[in-house]
């Protein structure tokens, strides 16, 4: 897979057809989290693959040999976790999701493996020390603000057993107009949807790479930028 990083032209026409689509959207209500996936679920899979497929096919790529115990945080369907149990047979692999649809097509999927399925807010839930030996996130995060980032990778660096490490695929901000434009646009979703603060809501609200990778940084993480497409960039953080 080869880099590709924006030129400030591409730039800056990304920005101008950003806002043009913010602005259609805060015509419509935001949506909670777990709703707005369950209506999907039938193009949920098509979608992501469309988007990232050939992430999806080689994820499993940046694990280190001899995998045991992987925790997976906002796994979904788990389309992350087919190369994983590819590559890795009998890794036992906790996945985490908010949505009990996504998790029942995870289950049958991975029936056969050592897959538990837990359907619990990851910030909330509570992960047991030094327990395993890498961590994921796939396309999850860029959904919360700066401050529940920070607290999920303090939590992952507390999980993971020493030496352990946490691979994170996600979108990130291409410079800080398109996060504060984010932001803002979340802020009006919100309003206009009614729901309190501590609803989920699906509205994107990504960092720029050095602010993600310093919220991992001062979690105690040391932090490698493996691949960046654009927007979509894979972290590796190690403890």
């Amino acid at each position: 897979m080869e880099n590709k990083i924006r030129t400030p032209e591409e730039i800056k026409t990304y920005l101008a057809d950003l806002k043009s689509w913010m602005a259609e959207q805060q015509q419509k209500p935001a949506e909670e989290m777990a709703a707005f996936f369950a209506s999907r679920l039938g193009t949920y899979e098509d979608v992501h693959l469309g988007n990232w497929g050939e992430l999806y096919a080689h994820i499993a790529d940046f694990f280190d040999d001899g995998l045991e115990t992987l925790l997976d945080i906002g796994c979904g369907t788990g389309l992350e976790l087919e190369a994983i149990f590819r590559r890795f047979p009998k890794a036992k692999v906790m996945g985490i999701d908010l949505s009990a649809d996504m998790l029942a097509m995870a289950r049958a999927k991975f029936a056969g493996c050592a897959f538990q399925a837990v359907e619990a807010d990851y910030f909330l839930y509570p992960f047991p020390a030094g327990a395993f030996d890498a961590a994921l996130s796939f396309e999850t995060l860029h959904h919360f603000p700066y401050e529940k980032k920070g607290l999920i990778y303090e939590k992952l660096f507390h999980t993971l057993k020493n030496g352990g490490y946490y691979i994170e695929c996600d979108y990130v901000a291409c410079c800080k107009e398109e996060e504060v434009l984010c932001r803002e646009h979340c802020r009006k979703m919100r309003e206009k949807s009614g729901l309190p603060e501590d609803v989920f809501i699906h509205v994107d609200t990504p960092l720029t790479l050095e602010r993600q990778q310093e919220l991992m940084e001062r979690a105690g993480f040391r932090v490698k930028v493996l691949y960046q497409n654009c927007g979509t960039v894979l972290f590796r953080a190690e403890k």
